[in-house]
């Protein structure tokens, strides 16, 4: 008797004959139309929205703050220069905010007297230019009318002018433009004024603020914040200390130059190319030479042209003689990476990157250098630029020997005899291997 699970296949699928089939599973009335929301969701979305409103509000603070963030940079640089001659009045017992003061002033006086030296000379120099004008125009018309056969007048010339649109356009835009004029001057002073607080303050307390950086890192860190920090005061204070001394020094010649050729305003002209030629970098000396050659010019036209050698002259001597010897332990850069980091500073920051450039990169190249390992640097001939052994190629050895089998047949002696100088000559060379130095000459005479 065999007996059946009604659990199994069998018991499932036998049915009784004359009932209806057996009920399928239950299934749910009211099925789900969706899930239910994840916790998480909501709460990835806030933070997310909380994280583009805080991107937000950064990007906006940071464009508002760009003016105060580049004049805190400029100041910290101007801290850093003058950073070797505070510490160094410290070091003698003077208070090191009274030290700044008196670093500060200095710097105040020369400039002040530089800017006024230079304005009293351009208001003199408008002035004449003024003056002198009828009798330019006259001259400039005398020779229109010489050589066009026109009869111009200055009177004519004058009347058309003062009844120009354009001079009148010109006259209404510059009247409005007078109180944009006055507050960019007033924003300008107000910048010196935050830029000289703000440096002043880094340079007196430099050590507190240090002490503050290194109060938050771990030893290892403090050190190597110092060690940037002192060679950022190095590379700074050289590359303007090296800088004064050289606009000195082309001062000094270009007045004797000047002086020479007795052409008007030598000594503030003198100052003018030492300041322009030194602290704009690259092109600083031609722009700094176009005034006087335009004062020369007024002179005499060929003095012009002296002035014109004599700044082209000087730029080669500094480049390669006194450049290298003044800068070697301050800034000691290529002259090609100097380029690029200027452009790379007036690209980003303006005229203040342009001056900042330079003492950065110097910065940066120093603090690497300590981190850098070198290797001493193998005698192949190729690392001096040489393609070969003893600086000649294949092909040049080639050409030699060509030309060696060419040269007793351009002497007339054909091709028999070109072959038995070359068997005379490996004779030769044989006996002279065999008999030594002293024979080896007797040989070849013979």
């Amino acid at each position: 008797m065999a007996a059946t699970d009604e659990t199994g296949p069998a018991g499932r699928n036998t049915t009784v004959p004359g009932t209806p089939p057996p009920a399928g599973p239950p299934t749910d009335p009211a099925p789900r139309t969706g899930a239910r929301m994840p916790r998480w969701l909501p709460r990835a979305m806030v933070l997310a929205l909380a994280l583009i409103a805080v991107f937000q509000f950064g990007s906006w603070a940071f464009h508002q703050l760009t003016g105060l963030l580049i004049n805190v940079l400029i100041a910290f640089f101007l801290a850093l220069a003058v950073e070797p001659a505070v510490s160094w009045m410290a070091a003698r017992g003077v208070r090191r905010g009274f030290g700044t003061f008196l670093v500060f002033v200095g710097v105040l006086v020369v400039g002040a007297g530089f800017v006024t030296l230079l304005g009293s000379m351009l208001a003199e120099q408008i002035i004449k230019i003024v003056e002198d004008f009828p009798q330019y125009l006259d001259s400039v018309i005398n020779w229109i009318n010489t050589h066009f056969h026109t009869e111009l007048r200055r009177v004519d010339i004058q009347e058309n002018l003062l009844r120009s649109d354009w001079l009148r356009n010109y006259v209404q835009n510059s009247a409005t433009g007078v109180l944009d004029v006055s507050a960019q001057v007033l924003g300008g002073l107000f910048r010196l004024l935050t830029i000289a607080l703000f440096s002043f303050y880094f340079a007196a307390d430099g050590p507190r603020l240090r002490r503050t950086i290194c109060s938050v890192l771990p030893p290892a860190r403090q050190a190597e914040v110092l060690r940037a920090w002192e060679i950022a005061v190095n590379k700074t204070g050289g590359y303007l200390y090296s800088r004064g001394l050289m606009a000195l020094i082309s001062g000094l010649a270009h007045y004797v130059l000047l002086e020479f050729l007795d052409v008007p305003y030598a000594p503030v002209l003198a100052v003018w190319v030492g300041v322009v030629s030194q602290f704009i970098p690259t092109i600083g000396t031609y722009l700094a030479g176009a005034l006087p050659m335009l004062i020369a010019f007024t002179v005499a036209p060929w003095y012009a042209v002296w002035v014109l050698v004599f700044v082209v002259v000087y730029q080669q001597f500094e480049n390669y003689v006194l450049q290298p010897k003044l800068t070697a332990r301050t800034v000691d850069i290529h002259p090609a990476v100097a380029f690029g980091s200027v452009v790379a500073g007036t690209a980003l920051l303006g005229a203040v990157g342009a001056l900042i450039a330079i003492p950065a990169v110097a910065t940066l190249q120093a603090f690497l250098g300590a981190y850098v390992k070198r290797y001493d640097v193998t005698d192949d001939p190729r690392v001096l630029g040489h393609r070969g052994s003893g600086g000649t190629s294949a092909f040049g050895r080639r050409v030699r020997g060509l030309w060696a089998q060419r040269r007793p047949e351009d002497d007339g002696a054909g091709p028999a005899a070109g072959a038995g100088a070359a068997g005379a000559g490996a004779a030769g060379s044989g006996a002279a291997g065999a008999a030594g130095p002293g024979e080896g000459g007797t040989a070849g005479a013979s």
